[in-house]
């Protein structure tokens, strides 16, 4: 399994004395949570997309660019990319920019994002939403595995003979993880292509997403994937953790009051009780998300969002060190027994190479950007009998 920690980018005030971060500062901050995840051993770091206040985070693949170039093993990924509202296109270039330089430690998570008002700031209509997230995803879909698209839908303008430049790394696509937590829809769309769904699991009861993630699997199955058990699983998760459990509570309270997505709402028992949010020891911790493949079965990824509510650095900081030190060591081997032979790995761009029967450098002809006149921009994919560019026979 990996495990990791995710970010929605916030900017909120710090309920316990009124200060609120720059954006350069909450910026910098994240580039340290970042890199500390990697020192304390963990395996991913997700970053979310937003466009307005109070966040910050309108480019998450400038940002992972930034800090895979000061790492060197942990996976960057999104929590969510909007498929909605980018140009699927630019996504394209952009993820397999972030597969080059990172070495291949990239993935993405898909979504259609919460924030409502976003569709028109990009030309879109929310009302669209699921017929662009799949439109929009069929596309991205074959522009990383196909060398020249044509294409027509209904959402953009069409596409003669495109090349999505540069190609993903080693000619294997970045993993796709589809991200919902109510829309069955994406589920079904992520078993279609046979690709990652993952449950956010922070906001309702585990078995809201139960439904969700056992129709995935089924569908999984049903597309000709795996079986349902083989199929792969992402689960978000909250907490926040003190050795004494009464002391967590007492720290965290003021922050959970004041949260700007479920602030002055229910209460933290409450809340605790409704949704997988655990605040307590590290053991409390262990014990709960050990007993997630009891809801889920066997997954593939664990997240959890730490640094949310106006936390400061140092706290999180501390958060991030019983994270690493003493909850994923743990659950590492508690999800481990008796896990079935069967079931995969979590998805890494190696194991993806091995899948794919190995490397593929592409290596293109100086066609000019002109693909229409040939059978294939690239050298090593053999071009009809006459074609004016590529390998003719």
């Amino acid at each position: 399994m990996q495990f990791g920690i995710f970010t929605v980018s916030d900017i909120t005030e710090d309920p316990t004395d009124g200060r609120t971060p720059s954006e350069a500062e909450k910026i910098r901050n994240t580039v340290t949570l970042a890199k500390h995840a990697e020192e304390v051993g963990l395996d991913v770091f997700a970053l979310g997309e937003h466009h307005n206040p109070p966040f910050w985070s309108s480019s998450p693949t400038t940002t992972l660019a930034y800090i895979a170039a000061q790492t060197e093993r942990l996976i960057m990924s999104t929590a969510t990319t909007l498929i909605t509202t980018n140009d699927p296109v630019k996504i394209a270039e952009d993820f397999a920019m972030l597969q080059h330089v990172s070495g291949g430690r990239a993935d993405l998570m898909l979504g259609r994002g919460n924030t409502g008002p976003v569709y028109p700031w990009f030309g879109q209509d929310i009302r669209q939403g699921l017929p662009l997230a799949i439109e929009n995803y069929n596309l991205l879909h074959r522009l990383w595995r196909e060398d020249v698209v044509d294409w027509e839908g209904k959402f953009r303008s069409p596409l003669q003979g495109f090349t999505s430049t540069p190609r993903p790394l080693d000619g294997v696509a970045p993993f796709v993880w589809h991200g919902s937590i109510r829309t069955p829809e994406i589920a079904e769309q992520a078993a279609y292509y046979g690709d990652g769904f993952f449950a956010n699991n922070i906001f309702w009861p585990k078995e809201h997403y139960q439904r969700l993630v056992t129709l995935y699997r089924q569908r999984f199955a049903h597309y000709g994937h795996g079986t349902p058990e083989q199929a792969i699983v992402g689960l978000g998760g909250q907490v926040f953790m003190a050795a004494k459990s009464q002391d967590a509570v007492a720290q965290f309270r003021p922050y959970f009051d004041n949260a700007p997505v479920y602030g002055h709402g229910p209460s933290l028992e409450d809340f605790s009780e409704m949704t997988p949010l655990t605040v307590g020891s590290p053991q409390q911790v262990i014990d709960r998300y050990a007993s997630m493949r009891e809801t889920f079965g066997d997954y593939q990824r664990q997240l959890f969002l730490i640094d949310h509510a106006g936390l400061p650095l140092k706290t999180v900081l501390e958060q991030l060190d019983i994270l690493g030190g003493e909850v994923v060591p743990v659950l590492r081997k508690e999800l481990a027994k008796d896990r079935p032979a069967d079931v995969p790995d979590a998805p890494t761009h190696a194991n993806l190479v091995e899948r794919a029967g190995g490397a593929r450098e592409a290596r293109p002809n100086a066609n000019r950007g002109d693909n229409l006149t040939g059978g294939s921009p690239y050298q090593d994919t053999p071009a009809p009998a006459g074609a004016s560019f590529g390998i003719g026979r």
